[in-house]
């Protein structure tokens, strides 16, 4: 047989990236078909919502028992059977909007069998890459859900156009289905041989020795030291900050539409191209962000910790500005412009906050990311709700939510949590590791 012409970790690298771009193509359709399917039949606002919603709810209970799944039968395994879960449910399930159990239930279970994914992805990352290639290994990783969502947003209103709204769930099957069987294929647990021991010439950092002696996941018997989880103040601040980047995220994803109807009078089928332009922005970010913090770290120019720290605060501050900036722009391009800013800031900033996870824990990385991304999923449900009691009071108020100065709260809170945020990993991040 002839051999792989580079290391397998890389292999990992690249199927967990198609991993989360098929998760996210999954979650863009599901909310494009179902809107199209649902507005033909006249369902109120509010039913949608509570159908687009029911996803995150799922989501949302199965972060940390996916990541004590992870830990106790291996994040390979959790992986594969999360997404032969949610596929069969693409595939099987009839898209349609009066049968709303159905919907309601499908969309529990997909959100419950997609919670277990990137805790299992920590938790197989941790065991597959070394420390020095830890930051663009995850922000590659995690790139692949900005890539997914604008690929979803250009390809999938054609196809419900030419083919109809369960078209959607026919093609996320498939591509779920094959992810399962090309991963079924190819992964595997690190040999000995391959565990994330490689050598780095010349980096004397004090935080990148002590992380480099634990780049592999504790056996599974091990007692995960949830106390000290839960009352660790670089755990919170991991956790402030994942809590932050989805609040400002969701609210973007979910109301910027709601914002160019009603403050610019202008409809998403009129933008083109151009409405996918946030996310392929997160996309190239996440991936600089990867590329600069390895860069800091292996040539010594700075501390693991000094690395995240920096990234995080300069991702976070850029983005709150430019969500302050937002509402100020009455022209599609500049509200595009800002919009692209905030979320590729937030991108960059994952090279901080969301790496450090694999810092701090080594050996607990899909724990602790199950205790993060609860947080996480928890703010999209919290700005999302939020955000809308915030338009509901404007409105009562008489005032008019035509006018981008109403529209100003919606995207300051998101701009001063991302402030607040950065100032609480800078005081309590480390790169060193805390959990043995």
């Amino acid at each position: 047989m002839v051999r792989m012409r580079f290391p397998k970790r890389y292999l990992i690298v690249l199927l967990t990236f198609i991993c989360t771009n098929v998760c996210y193509i999954e979650r863009v359709g599901f909310s494009i078909a179902y809107t199209v399917a649902a507005d033909a039949i006249g369902v109120n606002q509010a039913n949608k919502g509570m159908i687009l919603s029911m996803f995150y709810y799922g989501y949302v209970l199965s972060q940390i028992p996916g990541g004590w799944a992870a830990q106790r039968i291996g994040g390979r395994r959790v992986l594969l059977l999360s997404f032969v879960l949610w596929s069969m449910i693409c595939g099987l399930i009839p898209l349609d909007p009066n049968r709303v159990t159905i919907l309601v239930l499908s969309r529990l279970f997909v959100g419950v069998a997609q919670g277990f994914i990137f805790p299992a992805i920590h938790t197989v990352l941790a065991q597959w890459v070394p420390p020095q290639e830890r930051s663009r290994s995850v922000s590659l990783t995690t790139s692949g859900m900005y890539l997914g969502a604008a690929g979803g947003m250009l390809f999938f209103p054609s196809l419900v156009k030419h083919t109809g709204p369960q078209s959607v769930f026919f093609v996320e099957a498939v591509l779920g289905v094959a992810w399962s069987v090309i991963w079924l294929k190819f992964s595997s647990d690190p040999p000995r041989t391959d565990l994330p021991k490689v050598s780095m010439p010349k980096v004397a950092s004090r935080d990148m020795i002590k992380a480099q002696a634990g780049g592999v996941v504790a056996p599974r018997t091990v007692k995960i030291p949830w106390r000290r989880i839960i009352f660790s103040l670089p755990v919170w601040a991991i956790v402030v900050n994942n809590f932050t980047f989805h609040y400002a995220l969701y609210v973007l994803m979910n109301w910027l539409p709601t914002y160019f109807e009603l403050g610019l009078k202008l409809s998403l089928q009129d933008m083109g191209s151009s409405k996918m332009l946030p996310y392929f922005n997160m996309f190239i970010f996440s991936n600089i962000g990867g590329v600069i913090a390895d860069h800091l770290i292996t040539r010594r120019i700075l501390s693991v910790t000094k690395t995240r720290k920096l990234l995080n605060t300069i991702g976070f501050i850029v983005s709150a500005f430019a969500l302050m900036a937002l509402p100020l722009f009455s022209t599609p391009s500049g509200t595009v412009t800002c919009s692209a800013i905030s979320l590729g800031f937030l991108a960059l900033g994952r090279a901080g906050f969301a790496v450090n996870h694999m810092d701090v824990a080594p050996k607990f990385a899909g724990i602790v990311m199950g205790v993060s991304n609860t947080a996480g999923t928890l703010a999209g449900i919290i700005g999302v709700g939020l955000t809308g009691n915030i338009l509901e009071a404007a409105k009562a108020s008489n005032k008019d939510l035509t006018d981008s100065e109403t529209w100003k709260t919606v995207f300051f809170v998101p701009a001063y949590l991302c402030i607040f945020s950065s100032v609480i990993f800078l005081i309590f991040s480390t790169g060193e590791k805390i959990f043995e």
